[in-house]
């Protein structure tokens, strides 16, 4: 596979005020592979060292760790290296997709499993419930007999164009109502936003989760651990397959977003979720590495 490989650090640091006696997780840090990305390494640790753990791939395909650390501790460190090799998505012509109201129209007759497998991804969930003001703010995009893509993006431009990055604005679990009405938010804000806009109009598409290599300032380095994980969307375009749309950026992943999971919101590919017992008021911290391999 050609195009640009990565190595990728990402290191979760759990500090609790009081011990935390036994802790269960979920770990979804693994890279997956798909269409247009290869997982070359990976290697999740632990400390301290979890007693029971096991590897396994959850419904919507995306690998996921489950561990126990049964050892009293006042502190958590998860980290996740990985290698991954990722090139440019093939990218049909906007205005040559099918338009927007046959894509339902023909998942319904279908019995292909492509098709069976984007149905799901129609209808609300938990942090992605439609109404009949994001439904109007979507049909501004919709036009009748659109072209699903060229519809997505001027989508995908309009909530760039409308909405402010805040990272103060909102928290995990900030419903798209609110989005809509304080217009501003960070990255899975905006994803979940577009994913309610596609879904009021039955318009396939799944919430991304990954990271998108970042840049510094021209004449500066850049600082370590200072990447994040980022969000996106991919909207289902029929023969087309799924096509990813970066709404906080206002662009198509050309090569520098890398995938970690999918699912139908923030909820199915949180990164690390789980279940402690004691630990009393906690801190996190999360320190992100993407660096492009040369020579």
């Amino acid at each position: 596979m050609s195009g640009i490989r990565y190595n990728i650090r990402h290191r979760t640091t759990y500090r609790y005020s009081q011990p935390v006696s036994i802790s269960h997780h979920a770990i979804r840090l693994v890279p997956r592979n798909c269409s247009h990305q290869v997982r070359r390494s990976f290697l999740v640790s632990e400390s301290p060292a979890a007693a029971v753990r096991s590897d396994s791939v959850d419904y919507f395909g995306n690998p996921v760790t489950f561990m126990t650390v049964q050892a009293q501790h006042m502190e958590l460190v998860i980290e996740a290296n990985s290698c991954v090799d990722v090139e440019l998505p093939p990218r049909p012509s906007p205005g040559e997709t099918p338009a927007w109201e046959t894509i339902f129209q023909r998942l319904q007759a279908s019995i292909q499993p492509d098709d069976l497998a984007a149905i799901q991804y129609c209808f609300d969930s938990p942090l992605t419930m439609t109404n009949a003001d994001v439904a109007a703010f979507a049909r501004q995009s919709f036009l009748p007999s659109r072209p699903v893509l060229e519809a997505a993006l001027d989508l995908t431009r309009r909530i760039h164009e409308d909405f402010k990055y805040d990272a103060e604005a909102t928290t995990v679990t900030t419903a798209v109502d609110d989005v809509v009405r304080i217009r501003r938010g960070v990255c899975q804000d905006f994803a979940h936003l577009q994913l309610a806009c596609l879904r009021a109009l039955a318009v396939p598409a799944r919430y991304v989760s990954g990271y998108l290599l970042t840049h510094p300032p021209p004449g500066k380095e850049k600082l370590i651990g200072s990447d994040a994980s980022h969000a996106w969307v991919s909207v289902w375009c029929g023969d087309a397959g799924w096509i990813d749309l970066d709404p906080t950026n206002n662009s198509m992943p050309a090569g520098e977003h890398i995938t970690l999971a999918w699912g139908r919101d923030y909820g199915d590919v949180s990164p690390i979720n789980g279940v402690i017992f004691g630990g009393g008021e906690h801190r996190i911290d999360v320190a992100v590495d993407v660096t492009p391999v040369t020579g």
